[in-house]
């Protein structure tokens, strides 16, 4: 079955580019000009990517990325006319897996799909795996870590650099290779968004053991998970 991609876009022309682009590499697409109907749209179906535009009329882009978190994890481009470091850090910040500044090549953006859609595809067989004897079980297939147990409520990208860690207990990652690991298409620049995904992992550890902190800060290196 082809992959399904939602494009909500109020730019015909854009939008035109991008299905066309789309079309070409045998995708599946839906077309939405205002973002209410997107989200509808990924209520009532299911899509394996969402391009959004941030400047759409009726809400703002990074809101309804905000609404689509609160009941889905479906992979997110943005597409915006603006290319300030804080647009980006905070599409990154908000669950965004890429953001790409108009005007663009569809070709490059349907390269960029495939890219984010490969690291969204569980490619692992087993059931799970149990590092090193670390208090993690990873189960790759369903893409969740317990924790000494308990299964983690995490995010997309909170589960790949938990998993990154965990997979290599007492090697420190650099915040670069983090984002290289984790993000599709890593910029230098927004190297916080680890350390707002850091900090928010240690809350739901400390959540399910309180006495626990197996993240390490490595002060000007970067990050690791203790053994």
């Amino acid at each position: 079955m082809n992959q399904r991609i939602l494009i909500v876009e109020d730019e015909p022309a854009i939008a035109d580019a991008v299905i066309y682009a789309l079309r070409t590499e045998n995708f599946e697409w839906e077309h939405k000009l205002l973002g209410h109907a997107g989200l509808s749209a990924l209520k009532a179906g299911h899509f394996d990517l969402v391009v959004l535009d941030v400047g759409l009329p009726d809400i703002n882009g990074f809101d309804l990325c905000r609404e689509l978190r609160t009941f889905s994890q479906v992979p997110v481009i943005f597409l915006t006319a603006r290319d300030g470091e804080i647009d980006r850090i905070v599409g990154l910040e908000i669950g965004a897996d890429d953001y790409v500044t108009k005007p663009f090549s569809p070709r490059e953006l349907v390269a960029r799909i495939r890219s984010i859609l490969r690291r969204a595809s569980p490619t692992e067989p087993g059931v799970g795996s149990n590092p090193a004897g670390m208090p993690f079980l990873i189960d790759v297939p369903g893409q969740r870590i317990h924790f000494y147990g308990v299964p983690l409520e995490l995010t997309r990208y909170e589960y790949l650099m938990l998993k990154v860690l965990a997979e290599e207990p007492a090697r420190v990652f650099s915040r670069i290779q983090l984002m290289q690991r984790v993000w599709a298409a890593p910029d230098h620049s927004l190297e916080r968004t680890v350390d707002t995904h850091i900090k928010t992992l240690r809350a739901k550890l400390r959540a399910v053991r309180p006495e626990k902190d197996p993240i390490r800060t490595h002060r000007g290196l970067g990050y690791s998970i203790e053994r």
